[in-house]
Parts: structure tokens; sequence; C-alpha cells
């Protein structure tokens, strides 16, 4: 409840970067240019994966759901990031940051599922490759996305939901570059208990329990491997498989470091720098890292844009 000498938030003040003014215009440079690269990336591996009969296979599937979340993840922070630079105060209506708070909930949840479903089917094409096209059928990939999403959709709104229910009546200023849970917390002048309870659980769920499941798949993967006899086929499963590892390390890490905290040792520095390897450098490398040193990409991308080859 709030006193009668308290008043209601209707909008926040983002801090951003206003603290480093000296690093203000390569900051613009660095999140345009990323930016820019995340969409041009996604994008384009949407259009070669829908495009090409060659890329319709699981694998290339479930990379278009992620381009398709590295997307909405990138799209949710860095406009909103970028304006903040470029002006002198960057304010945020309560209705827009509980928009972008569920869009960056569901978004890198979303992501942390796929990793997740990713390194099951990388499992199930390298230790039961016989059985892998029958397993992994269009109807069970199907299922397994439109659950990700749903899934993913639904702890968005219960965040979003738990954090309409509280009461804000300044300060109003967000330590960081967009609305993110930790830090709209530390604003709440009612209880955050069943807050804080949520995102322990969510974190337990997304964080710890498909951290397990992945490693469990890359222990059977690479037991696999090791029984090879074939030094090729070693070869091309480690490098497949080392691309997925560099994204997951990078992104669990991130997100750990930004979210395994609790809210009265959360430290703003920090928050923005993971925050920006999760919501702009992975969504950026994403397509680099899957996609660019593979063979069936590069000739679909040279049968998308004749032009480039030569």
């Amino acid at each position: 409840m709030l006193s009668p000498n308290q008043t209601v938030v209707t909008e926040f003040v983002l801090e951003g970067f206003s603290e480093h003014p000296n690093l203000r215009l390569l900051l613009i440079g660095c999140f345009l240019t990323l930016y820019t690269m995340a969409l041009l990336g996604n994008i384009i591996i949407i259009a070669l994966v829908t495009s090409s009969t060659g890329l319709h296979s699981p694998m290339y599937f479930f990379l278009c759901n992620l381009a398709t979340m590295d997307i909405v993840c990138t799209s949710s922070v860095l406009p909103k990031a970028l304006v903040g630079l470029i002006s002198d105060e960057n304010t945020i209506s309560f209705k827009g940051c509980m928009t972008q708070l569920f869009f960056l909930v569901w978004s890198a949840s979303s992501e942390l599922l796929l990793l997740t479903v990713m390194a099951y089917d990388r499992y199930m094409a390298i230790c039961h490759p016989l059985h892998y096209s029958s397993r992994m059928s269009p109807h069970l990939c199907g299922a397994l996305a439109m659950g990700v999403w749903s899934i993913c959709a639904l702890n968005a709104s219960v965040h979003t939901g738990l954090m309409t229910r509280l009461s804000f009546c300044g300060p109003k200023v967000i330590t960081h570059f967009f609305c993110e849970i930790p830090p709209l917390l530390l604003l709440s002048c009612s209880p955050t208990y069943v807050n804080s309870i949520m995102t322990l659980v969510a974190d337990a769920f997304y964080g710890g329990i498909n951290f397990i499941l992945t490693l469990l798949s890359y222990g059977c993967i690479i037991a696999s491997i090791l029984r090879m006899h074939s030094a090729e086929g070693k070869k091309k499963a480690f490098s497949t498989c080392s691309s997925h590892l560099i994204v997951v390390c990078v992104y669990y890490s991130s997100v750990f470091c930004a979210y395994i905290s609790p809210a009265s040792s959360y430290s703003p520095e920090r928050s923005k720098v993971t925050s920006v390897l999760y919501s702009v450098l992975s969504p950026t490398l994403n397509p680099l890292i899957y996609t660019l040193r593979n063979k069936d990409v590069k000739l679909a991308l040279g049968r998308l844009l004749p032009s480039s080859s030569h």
C-alpha cells in the first residue's frame, strides 16, 4: 500500500551509460554496427533456411528459430539504448518498460531452451545416426519449437504480471540501459518476495536444468566421437559441436552472471557488461559461428546472392 505522501511512478529513466559521457560516440557506433549486423545476419539465416531445400533439416530448422529469437532480443533492447545515447535523457513509460521486459524475458529464456534442443538434435545425429530421420521428424521438431515458444511466453507473462503488481513510488532511475528484473526490484516500494522466488525458480529451470541436459547431451556426444575410427569423421563432428559449445558457454555464463544473484548484491556495472554479452554480442555472433563456416550454408548463400560470387 502507498502512503498518502507517496506518488505512483508512471515512467522510468534509463540511466544507460550516462556515467561514461566520453564513450558516448564510441558506444553509438558500436551498438549501431552490432544491431545492423545482428539484423542482417539473422534475417539472412531465416531466408536461407526457408528458401533452400538443402537446409530443410532439424538442425537448420532450430537455427532458424534461434535467429528469430535473436532478432526479438536485440530489437527489444538496442533501439531504446541507442535513443538513450543520442538524447540527453532516456525515459520509458511504465507500460513500455513492462513490454520491453516481456519480450526480453521471452527471447532470453527461449534461447536457453533452444540451445538445449539443439544439443539434443546433435546428440541424436551423432550418437544415433541410423534413427535420426525417424526420431527427429518434422512433427516432433515443430512440436518442440512450439513448446519452447509457448512455455517461454508463459514464463515471460508470469514475470511481467508479477512486476505490474508491485508499487513504484520513486526513485525512478533504472541503473541499466533497458528494463531488467534485478534493477526494477530494487526500485519497488512494496515487498518483492514473490518476484524473487519466481526468479529463482525460473533460474533453476532455464539455467540449471537446461544446462545439465546440455552437458549430458555433449557428454554422450564426446564419448561417441572418441569411439569413431575415422579421423575425418571425428574432425567433422568436433567442428559441428564446437560452434554450438562456444555459444552455449558464452550465453550461459553471461545469463548466470546477470540473473543468478540476489537483488541485494546487484551491481549495475557488472549487469550492463553481462547484458551486452547475451543481448547484443551473442545475437550478432550466432550467425557467424553457426553458419558462415558451414559449407552447405555458403552454397545456399551463393545461390541466394549470385552476385556475391563474382
